[in-house]
């Protein structure tokens, strides 16, 4: 019998990470472990460093709200947390991200987090409302219960720095044509390079009209020097390699990577990017090596680093297998009608 599925009562109430006690951010981190080691027990333990930060800090125009559920017969903010949700109201869309401890699964508290999010944008006038959901977890029948659908997958990929064949690595980064040059920069583009960056970003994306776009990149120079910034302010700390046509001084192709202070043996690979007219100069291939040939120096505590990649995207699977990132499981982002979700949560009497 679990530790707590017995005599538990829990109450759920809206919470302020910036307000929080060390008590409940400390016991939030442990129940988000106690949920990686049932639902990704390869992944990283999150460590108890600039957690409130990253809950709490957002890009301009977006906002959180979150929602703890804790012990009843104690004060609030005394007990454990046993279970966690968070809205991010984000452009058109709110995105959701639920927690629930495993031993409390299964007895309603998912349920009850979902329905106390939906009803908040319901009541900020969003229509819809997505979720990512982690492939071979008891996410995706929960999620499919209540309602969502699947609009999106595309693939982890995880390659471990022990593996790695780094004379090999350095070939493949001294690979790219004549006329490229890579450049690598800890921190984030410097400024002189921000309009050519967030050019690239636009020309370069794929426009894949199935993607909700849960995780929006910044394609303008000012939300380029935000998101960057906020990254810094929620503990993630960005590498970036660029490929810049030597001819035009245009940024060409573009590879984003963030170590975040929570998880530092862990790296996330966000966008790599080469702009149409570039391709085919083994500029993906070269700026993805030299990223890790730079992090074996600047990060030498990193073990692991994941990306993730539409199914769809073949060359860059091809990449990333070429530098020896293995498939590991499918993500899925999922939609939600909000008014319908709500209906189908309220409580009947």
């Amino acid at each position: 019998m679990s530790r707590y599925r017995q005599a538990v009562r829990v109450r759920v109430r809206e919470w302020d990470p910036r307000s929080a006690s060390d008590e409940e951010i400390r016991s939030l981190v442990e129940t988000l472990n106690e949920v990686l080691a049932a639902d990704l027990p390869d992944d990283p333990p999150w460590q108890d460093v600039q957690v409130r930060e990253y809950l709490a800090e957002t890009m301009p125009g977006e906002r959180r709200i979150s929602w703890v559920a804790e012990d009843d017969r104690l004060p609030e903010g005394t007990g454990k947390v046993f279970g966690h949700v968070t809205l991010l109201l984000l452009g058109d869309i709110g995105v959701l991200e639920v927690l629930v401890h495993p031993d409390l699964r299964r007895r309603g508290l998912g349920q009850q987090l979902v329905a106390v999010a939906a009803r908040r944008a319901y009541l900020e006038g969003f229509s819809s409302i997505g979720v990512e959901a982690i492939g071979d977890t008891p996410a995706i029948p929960f999620y499919e219960s209540l309602g969502f659908e699947k609009e999106y997958v595309e693939t982890r990929n995880v390659l471990t720095l022990s593996s790695v064949d780094w004379s090999a690595l350095s070939t493949m980064a001294g690979g790219i044509s004549a006329g490229y040059r890579v450049e690598y920069h800890p921190g984030g583009p410097p400024e002189s390079l921000l309009e050519a960056y967030a050019q690239a970003k636009l020309e370069g994306q794929d426009g894949d009209d199935n993607d909700l776009d849960l995780r929006p990149s910044s394609s303008d120079p000012q939300r380029l020097r935000d998101s960057l910034d906020t990254l810094h302010r929620r503990g993630l700390k960005p590498y970036i390699v660029l490929a810049i046509h030597e001819t035009t001084g245009t940024v060409a192709g573009l590879t984003e990577l963030v170590v975040p202070a929570q998880h530092p043996e862990r790296a996330d690979q966000y966008d790599t990017i080469v702009v149409r007219e570039h391709r085919g100069y083994g500029i993906d291939r070269a700026i993805k090596a030299r990223m890790l040939l730079e992090l074996r120096t600047a990060e030498p505590g990193l073990r692991e680093v994941q990306t993730w990649n539409a199914q769809h995207s073949e060359s860059m699977l091809k990449v990333n297998a070429e530098l020896g990132f293995q498939s590991d499981r499918d993500w899925y982002e999922y939609i939600a009608d909000v008014a319908q979700l709500v209906q189908r949560l309220e409580p009947t009497n």
